[in-house]
Formats: structure tokens, sequence, C-alpha cells
């Protein structure tokens, strides 16, 4: 079941969401370092980390499905978001260079039609990144944050996933060590924590990420809906 945008854009005004924020999008940056010139997709609540890629992507999209709910971004300039369903994405193939999925495969309930969507609209070169909740880590474990909600995945799960939906896994990674507290003192040490992390708790991050790549000798898949849905481009505020 999808989380309520309202409830998922006042975590991330909060303290320990803007740790996560933080964490999660370094890692992103990282593994994606230059976007020049690409157009980014952010599939589920993605807008705090697609800012980043706003500088020099020449086009970053926003992805909100329907039973989530959608928020107008940015803040300022037109908007750049779409309400839509999770498995019919209106864009046009191969128009998409990066694709990345946060808040979406533990809530989605589509979740094999909405890959197929994605590998769709997906660039033959193209690269998808998915941030699931780490189902060893300690977040998926507490209601406290999003990543307490929905299924939790261990890195074997989002590989077969992705390899049952034409995808080619080529990193596996995580991130998000720091402990869900709203402790100053835990908050404020949270780049300690990553790295300490990274170097000797690698199964235990919050999130786990894997990128992958189109099987472009794949078949294209065909979806059987009796009619086209309608989407909403959400105006400026």
């Amino acid at each position: 079941m999808w989380l309520d945008v309202v409830d998922l854009q006042e975590f991330y005004a909060d303290p320990l969401g803007r740790v996560a924020r933080r964490m999660i999008g370094r890692h992103l940056r990282e593994i994606w370092p230059d976007v020049s010139g690409m157009s980014v997709l952010g599939i589920g609540f993605a807008t705090p980390y697609l800012n980043a890629f706003r500088g020099e992507a020449s086009r970053v999209i926003a992805a909100m499905p329907a039973s989530q709910g959608v928020l107008h971004w940015p803040h300022e300039g037109p908007g750049q978001t779409i309400l839509t369903d999770e498995a019919e994405l209106p864009l046009p193939d191969l128009s998409i260079d990066r694709v990345v999925l946060v808040h979406a495969v533990e809530c989605s309930e589509s979740i094999r039609p909405m890959m197929r969507e994605i590998w769709r609209v997906l660039s033959g070169s193209g690269r998808l990144i998915i941030i699931a909740p780490n189902r060893r880590g300690i977040w998926a474990r507490l209601e406290r944050t999003p990543f307490g909600f929905g299924r939790p995945y261990s890195q074997t799960q989002l590989t077969r996933l992705l390899r049952d939906t034409m995808f080619t896994p080529v990193a596996k990674r995580a991130a998000l060590y720091v402990p869900p507290s709203r402790s100053r003192m835990v908050i404020s040490s949270a780049p300690v924590w990553e790295n300490v992390g990274r170097r000797w708790l690698r199964a235990v991050g919050g999130i786990i990420s894997i990128e992958a790549s189109k099987q472009i000798y794949a078949a294209t898949p065909t979806l059987k809906t009796s009619k086209r849905r309608g989407y909403v481009i959400v105006p400026n505020q």
C-alpha cells in the first residue's frame, strides 16, 4: 500500500528525514556523478533526491502514483511532477536516460507491470536505480519512518525482481547506517556512521540499492488494458 504523500513530505521536513535525504542523496551522486544532458525520472516519492540533478539534467520529472497523491515540485518555477498510474507512465518509448525508484517497490500494488513500464520508457543505454528498505536493517523494523512500511527487500530479492522484468543488475550497494533516532547526537554523527557502516557493516544498512541496465535483446512487453487512463500534470501554485 502506498504511503500518503503528506506523510512523506512531513518526514523529509523532520531532522531525521533530512539526514536520510543527505545520506541517500550522497549515495546516489556517487553512483551517478554526472547526468549532464540526460533525462531523469523519479518514481514514488523521489523529489527529495531529484533536486541534485536539476542543474545538470536536460529534464527531470517526478512521477507520483495516484494512490500516493501528488505535491507541486519544485517550489519555484514550472511544475515537474505528474500524477499517474504506476503501470501506465505517460511518456514515450525510450525517452528516459536515468530512473530512480524511492518509496516505490516496497509500496507498489502492481510491481511487475510498473517495472515493465520502466523498461519501455528507458533508453537502450539507460540505467535504473532502486532504493528499497533493507530487510536486515533497523530502519525497516521501525514504523516511525517511511522505510518501516511496505515490504522490505534483500539484495537477492531485488536482483530476482530485476532479472524477471528484463533488467540486468550491474552494482549492489547499501547506505543509511545511522540509526533511526531523533537524538541530536546521533543525527550530528551521521557521516561517521556512514563511514563506519561502509567499511564494517555493509549487510545492515537501512537501505539497499541496485543499479541495473536494460536488457535490450528482450521482447517489448505488452500490457493489456481496456483503455488508457488520464494523467494530471501538477500546475504551479
